[in-house]
This record gives structure tokens, sequence and C-alpha cells, in this order.
């Protein structure tokens, strides 16, 4: 059979005590060391009487650390001796790093990406955040795009609802803002949109506005690759129920193009929908005026 550790100890003879005094009894106790030991059973034993092996469980028994003889000794009877062969049960404590995958035997596929249940399967590691898919733009790109069955990307009902990160994006025009756009198998929706967008600055004001071309617009632009950077978080509910208007609802960050000398920080929210029920499976990343200079987009699902 196989074992999760090191191999049973085997050999780990212990040469009992000598019984010198034989009082017309049948018992005696066993001792290693003044220490009371007790064997697995009595096959695991080798027991001379009076210079002659003696059978295991006809012979003699084993109770805890007490031998039993199959009838009394006398005087003159001589215990030559007793030795215990090991304690076959005591696979000791493993060493690190020495249980590996091989030595591990249960159903299902056993590597670094599952674990080992109580009910000895194995399973994969379950998320209710998974990360999906992420695309790194580092020169001028018109768009970055999301969509189901590309380069391995999932959008569909997999997940409740889907999240996308912008991180340390500019854009190539100073000034421009970051936008999201949706649609069904590639075909973007370029109309149809209510969005609403919220934003704060840093030195005071506050500013909103709303367009029908998008479904996530924040207020204000982003300095170009000399002065700033943007990020957001939006999530995008409903996105793949036809039954439903997909909605999205977001917070943002950015210098604001209009005030480069300070680096003028704005900050807010928007939220907006698509007007049409459908199940959309694209999600389009842009600006609204050129390109993506730089940044980091990843999508992530939520179950």
């Amino acid at each position: 059979m196989s074992y999760i550790g090191k191999t049973p100890t085997i050999g780990n003879f212990q040469v009992c005590d000598a019984i010198s005094v034989v009082n017309n009894q049948a018992a005696y106790t066993m001792q290693v060391g003044g220490v009371n030991v007790s064997p697995e059973t009595a096959n695991h034993m080798l027991v001379s009487l009076n210079g002659i092996l003696q059978a295991p469980t006809t012979s003699f028994t084993v109770s805890g650390s007490t031998i039993t003889f199959a009838s009394n000794l006398v005087t003159g009877d001589v215990i030559n001796f007793i030795q215990i062969l090991g304690n076959v049960l005591d696979l000791g404590v493993p060493s690190d790093s020495t249980v590996s995958l091989a030595k591990l035997t249960a159903t299902g596929t056993k590597n670094s990406t599952t674990f080992l249940r109580g009910d000895n399967t194995f399973q994969e590691i379950s998320s209710d955040y998974v990360k999906i898919a992420q695309t790194i733009v580092t020169s001028s790109t018109a768009s970055v795009t999301f969509q189901d069955g590309s380069g391995g990307v999932v959008i569909d009902s997999t997940y409740k609802n889907y999240v996308v990160v912008m991180q340390n994006s500019q854009p190539v025009t100073q000034g421009d803002t970051a936008r999201i756009r949706i649609g069904v198998d590639g075909t973007i929706r370029t109309s149809g949109y209510f969005a609403e967008g919220f934003r704060s600055y840093y030195s005071g004001g506050t500013a909103r506005g709303s367009r029908t071309d998008c479904i996530f617009s924040p207020q204000g632009g982003v300095e170009d690759s000399v002065h700033g950077e943007a990020l957001f978080e939006v999530v995008l509910n409903n996105l793949t129920d036809a039954n439903f208007k997909s909605a999205a609802i977001g917070m943002y960050t950015m210098i604001d193009g209009g005030d480069s000398a300070t680096n003028q920080v704005n900050q807010g929210t928007s939220a907006g929908i698509y007007g049409t029920a459908e199940a959309n499976n694209t999600i389009n990343i842009y600006y609204g005026a050129g390109n993506i200079e730089k940044g980091t987009f990843t999508l992530y699902g939520r179950k």
C-alpha cells in the first residue's frame, strides 16, 4: 500500500530490559530503559524462553506492555530476551516539502490549481471574482475591445456582472475623456445610451453632463503623456441578459486636461444604461477625440 509521509518504521529494534525473576506467574511487564513499552502485536516480537523461540499468539500474547505466556513460568525458567521489531504504525511527521502530488491518491485532477477536499476529491479553487482578460497598451491604439470567444474572453451568463478596470491610462489628445460602449459579437453600439456623469475638483467646484453615445462617460479630460494619468473601475450589470437593459456604474480619478499647469485632480462617478434590452457580449473602451496612448485594461467576471 502507499503512504502519506515517510515509509513506516521497520527495524526499529528494541531489546527489553532483562526479566530475571520468575515467580510462578504467566504475565510480566516489558520495559526498555525502565520505561514501559507496548508492541503493536505479538507478531512484531521475538521472544526466547529457555533458549527456544516462542510462537506468537500461541506461546505468548501481549496486551499493552504486558506479555503473557501460555503457562506459568517456574523456578529455573529463563527469559533469554524479548525483542520488539518496531512500531509499524508510527509513520512519524513528514519533513517539509516531502509530500508531493504524486503521493496523494484521490479522485479528480490534481495540479497547482486544485485542492484536496475532506471527501478525498480534488476540486478547482472557486472564486466569485475572476480575472478574465487583460490588455496593456504601450503605444497609440484606437481602442481596447473585450469580445466573447476572442482571445479566451468569456462574456456570457457565466457571470452575474462584469467589472472593467482601467489603470495608468493616458490619451494621445490632451484633455480627452475615456469612455465605454457595448455591443454584440464585435458590433459596437454607438448610440441609444443614456449616460450621466458628475465630477468634483480638488481646487473646488463641480460639473455634470450627459451623453447618448456611450454607457460610461466621466466628466473632464485627461492630461497627455507629459502631465497625467487616469483610472476607473466600472461595473456592467445585466450585460448578457436579453430580458434587461444593460447598465453601468463606476468611479474614476484623473488629471484634468484643462489645467496642466497645476495638474488639477478631479474625481467623480458615472452611470448609464443602453436603451434596448439585448444580450451584449462585447465591451469597448476608447477615448472620445483620439487614440489611447497607454494604459492597462482588465476585465473581471463577478458571479
